[in-house]
């Protein structure tokens, strides 16, 4: 057992944003393989393992996360329409094991939301919430993508007074450019790799 104050999070590792999906990055299936095979040997070390989604409404644009209908996504602050609420993109990517999450938590209901840490749990509660009140000081980081929703969870976990940590190979970007940059602003924000 570990010293259970370390909560690990798995960021969006969902149909649409693997290979094939809406949102395809590459590397996605093999993140959620990666990061099933260190819960399978490491689960027990873990005040909690919490799983995020988007989980956006099917005939809104979420407050302009997607484009205008017959308008194309801008891929900065609009999208191609992805992980939409109950649909088979929304669902988690069959090579991520869920046998030892604990907690799922749903965001950017009808709403632009980029980090775990604006969701919410199954039950209504905040992350930081669930996790503080389960004693956690340490947040361990995997997921999609680097450069979008697992950056602003690492800065959000950051700035919420958590130690960040982002496990190296257990992580994808969508492009090399945005994720240098963003694991530049990671370092510069105190956030750990190993």
């Amino acid at each position: 057992m570990g010293d259970m104050s370390r909560a690990l999070l798995v960021v969006d590792v969902q149909n649409d944003f693997v290979e094939g999906g809406s949102l395809g990055v590459a590397g996605g299936t093999e993140v959620a393989r990666r990061i099933s095979a260190h819960l399978a040997a490491h689960h027990g070390e873990y005040a909690a393992v919490v799983a995020s989604r988007d989980w956006h409404h099917a005939h809104d644009t979420n407050g302009g996360h997607f484009p205008e209908p017959g308008r194309e996504p801008d891929f900065r602050t609009s999208w191609p329409v992805h992980c939409v609420a109950g649909s088979t993109g929304s669902d988690y990517a069959p090579d991520l094991d869920l046998t030892h999450v604990t907690h799922h938590v749903r965001k950017g209901q009808g709403v632009p939301a980029y980090s775990a840490f604006e969701g919410v749990t199954d039950d209504g509660r905040a992350l930081a919430a669930v996790l503080r009140d389960l004693g956690v000081d340490t947040v361990e980081l995997t997921g999609i993508a680097t450069d979008h929703c697992v950056r602003a969870t690492a800065l959000d976990a950051a700035r919420e007074g958590f130690s960040v940590v982002l496990l190296e190979g257990m992580h994808a970007g969508v492009a090399p450019e945005t994720t240098e940059a963003a694991l530049a602003e990671l370092d510069a924000a105190g956030v750990t790799r190993r």
